[in-house]
């Protein structure tokens, strides 16, 4: 198509311009009918006083280098004829600025475009799942000229510059290529490399500019500065082969999963510098080898995306594939992911596909349009949260989300993703009223949208990354969570058991004389325990916000504190599911979280009752992942049976735990008040001997040391649902495990 190369100039010009290589780099022409073709080279460099050719071609050497390029315009348009020239040469320019400065570059207009008609595809087709190796910021050589390949979508943009420093943040200077229909601005800028920071300067159809960080950047200024940096994540030398071997032979289903949440912010702070965030690096020194002696099997991180503001806990992403500069570099992260891999240790990230916040600089209107949320806010606005609701239904937005996913998967070996706030997603009248949504063509109000891409996510997810986790925290009772999605499920591998979490607080927060009324509270969860893959959360959301800690939430006095709240933990860690633990409650925070301030870790100095809470969750943790019997068969009804729920005065409930290993068991029982029964009748399911392998009353845990140290044979009647009995001495407000001794 011809183009009328004057308008063409005055858009540049006036830098509304989608393809400024119509007018600027090197074009060759003929001057008349019949001779030789000639080159015209132009630049726009509104900041040049002299702008000098520079040429490496010996033919051309003589005739044009150091040669000065015509100033056509008094806005900063050089140009310069070549004659007798019809192929390509490298050429640079040398500039000479109005403050006399000298500076030699690079064209950046010199270079076709880069991104294949597949890349294209892909992308807009919904199925890029690499994007992140094709858009953003990316070192680059081309024709032996090293740079920054920048790339970003905004298909509604009238003209996309990249500005940062090496510009004077001038969007005249490096204005983008429109690459046709695709949406996608493209331009390599030579000399950029690594810690170069950026953003994308957007002017939208109404003729405003926006400035934007990167939405694919790899790294980002400390908050509150919001520019985008360049950076090559790929030295990272890891060594962490033998955790990924073993991870690709090992489903986590029936594998023990012990979770530590984490805040990494106000896991620890500097003692000396309270208000100082520890690196990864320090983190990684500090914390992986208390999560390690502890026990736990692997440690859930809250976002660490980037996120301009602290009290969001990290759940309002402005940079989905930016670790958070807070705590270092993308380097420092991955040392700290690799650590925890070679001790054994899984990581698993926080993740937020529901919503993302309004931020001028973010995601938000990102090309001046609703890009990556509805237009209609019945649709696009989370009236809850004052953030905006992604557009799933375009194939875009879902691929940046997918691939998204996977970028923590691929890049930093992430063994898992927490989604969060599924249930936000699945619903189109979430937090809504009458008159606030839009139903679905069916007139439902399932996101249908939502709903196919969450199955496409877990699809894709799992086809890569076989025996990851993908973990729903969805809070109601959407059917097949955790189900394939070729099975009509989400295609999640696990839930949140919220339900199971509600209730257990509910109940342990009553005064012991008061739970024989709601033993029911108690026993419920094993009505519906199998109906998925359940994680039991006692998750940060329970001990923020006026909801107090666990340990504060126990009632009575400080000994009886404690003991509920150890009789807590051994109830969850021997209920089917895995298990996850927010920090500070293995050593009985007294004070809610707080995300400005350190845990308060001078209780395990001042006060031995927390510590010894500390030796208590290290040893449940080693007695879970030491029996099959609590982590096996943690999804159907072989792994779990009841002998005996009935005593709702006692307040007392008996259940055997099975491995797939025929005979090998566990009798566990729990005492919900802070009496100690003598010579209570125990069902268990063999003839063989039992003995206590742990009860959350030892002295060295805190407790009044009630034990059981000689059992005796067991008796051949039936007691509950089993076919011999024991008698004990139950202690206190404790849970006991028994096991038969020809299993040990």
């Amino acid at each position: 198509m011809k183009i009328n190369i004057e308008t063409e100039i005055a858009r540049l010009l006036a830098s509304d311009q989608h393809d400024p290589f119509q007018v600027l780099g090197i074009h060759f022409f003929k001057p008349r009918k019949g001779s030789k073709s000639s080159a015209l080279i132009r630049t726009f460099l509104p900041h040049a006083d002299t702008v000098r050719l520079i040429v490496d071609d010996k033919k051309l050497k003589a005739k044009y280098n150091h040669k000065h390029l015509y100033k056509m315009r008094e806005d900063g348009l050089f140009e310069i004829v070549i004659d007798d020239c019809s192929s390509p040469f490298k050429y640079r320019f040398e500039i000479t600025y109005y403050n006399k400065n000298v500076y030699t570059i690079d064209d950046p207009y010199q270079f076709l475009p880069q991104l294949s008609d597949m890349d294209r595809f892909l992308f807009n087709n919904g199925t890029h799942y690499e994007m992140y190796d094709k858009i953003g910021a990316h070192l680059t050589t081309l024709n032996s000229i090293d740079g920054t390949m920048f790339r970003v979508w905004a298909p509604s943009a009238r003209r996309v510059s990249v500005i940062g420093n090496f510009n004077s943040w001038d969007g005249r200077v490096h204005q983008m290529r429109s690459l046709e229909n695709s949406g996608i601005w493209e331009l390599f800028i030579p000399g950029i490399g690594n810690d170069e920071i950026y953003k994308f300067e957007i002017r939208t159809q109404d003729m405003s500019l926006l400035e934007k960080s990167d939405p694919m950047q790899f790294f980002g200024e400390v908050r509150p500065r919001t520019a985008s940096v360049v950076r090559d994540i790929s030295t990272y030398k890891w060594h962490d082969n033998d955790w990924l071997e073993k991870r690709s032979k090992c489903k986590p289903y029936d594998k023990p999963v012990s979770i530590y949440e984490v805040h990494l912010g106000t896991w620890q702070r500097d003692p000396s510098d309270p208000e100082r965030l520890l690196t990864y690096k320090e983190l990684a020194d500090k914390l992986i080898p208390y999560v390690r002696d502890l026990g736990f099997t692997h440690i859930e991180l809250m976002p660490i995306m980037e996120h301009p503001l602290d009290e969001s806990w990290g759940y309002q992403v402005t940079g989905y594939y930016s670790v958070t500069s807070r705590y270092g570099t993308p380097e420092e992260f991955m040392l700290f992911v690799d650590t925890c891999h070679q001790n054994n240790i899984g990581v698993i990230l926080d993740w937020v596909p529901a919503h993302f916040p309004s931020d001028a600089h973010s995601l938000a209107r990102f090309d001046g349009t609703a890009l990556y949320e509805h237009e209609d806010p019945r649709q696009g606005a989370h009236p809850e949260w004052g953030t905006f609701i992604f557009n799933y239904g375009r194939k875009e937005t879902s691929n940046f989300l997918i691939a998204n996913a996977l970028f923590w998967l691929d890049k930093y070996h992430i063994d898992g993703l927490r989604v969060d706030a599924v249930a936000s997603m699945l619903y189109l009248d979430y937090s809504r009223e009458e008159g606030e949504w839009i139903p679905n063509c069916y007139g439902g109000r399932e996101n249908l949208e939502a709903i196919e891409f969450i199955k496409h996510l877990n699809s894709i997810i799992y086809e890569r990354f076989p025996n990851v986790m993908m973990v729903a925290e969805e809070s109601t009772s959407f059917f097949g969570v955790s189900k394939p999605a070729d099975h009509g499920g989400l295609g999640f591998g696990f839930k949140w058991n919220m339900g199971w979490m509600n209730d257990t607080l509910s109940y342990f927060s009553k005064d012991p004389i008061y739970r024989r009324y709601h033993h029911n509270v108690l026993t419920f969860s094993m009505l519906y325990a199998f109906t998925e893959n359940f994680i039991l959360p006692m998750s940060h959301d329970e001990v923020v916000h006026g909801k107090r800690s666990l340990l504060s939430k126990m009632p009575g006095d400080s000994w009886q504190q404690f003991a509920n709240l150890r009789l807590l933990y051994t109830y969850m860690w021997t209920h089917p599911g895995k298990k996850l633990l927010f920090m500070g409650s293995e050593f009985g925070q007294w004070s809610e979280w707080y995300c400005k301030t350190s845990l308060d870790w001078h209780l395990c100095n001042a006060d031995d009752r927390h510590s010894k809470l500390q030796d208590f969750v290290s040893e449940l943790n080693q007695m879970y992942k030491d029996n099959p019997s609590l982590w096996e068969i943690d999804f159907n009804f072989e792994g779990f049976k009841w002998i005996d729920f009935n005593d709702v005065d006692g307040s007392i409930i008996v259940y055997s735990r099975h491995a797939k290993n025929n005979g090998d068991h566990l009798v566990c029982l729990m005492n919900f008040t802070p009496q100690t029964v003598f010579d209570y009748k125990v069902g268990v399911p063999s003839s063989s001997n039992y003995r206590e392998i742990f009860c959350s009353d030892y002295s060295r845990f805190g407790g009044s040391d009630s034990r059981n140290p000689f059992l005796g044979a067991p008796v051949n009647e039936p007691h509950g649902n089993a076919p011999c009995h024991i008698k004990i001495t139950v202690p206190p407000l404790a849970g006991v495990i028994l096991k038969p001794e020809e299993n040990l």
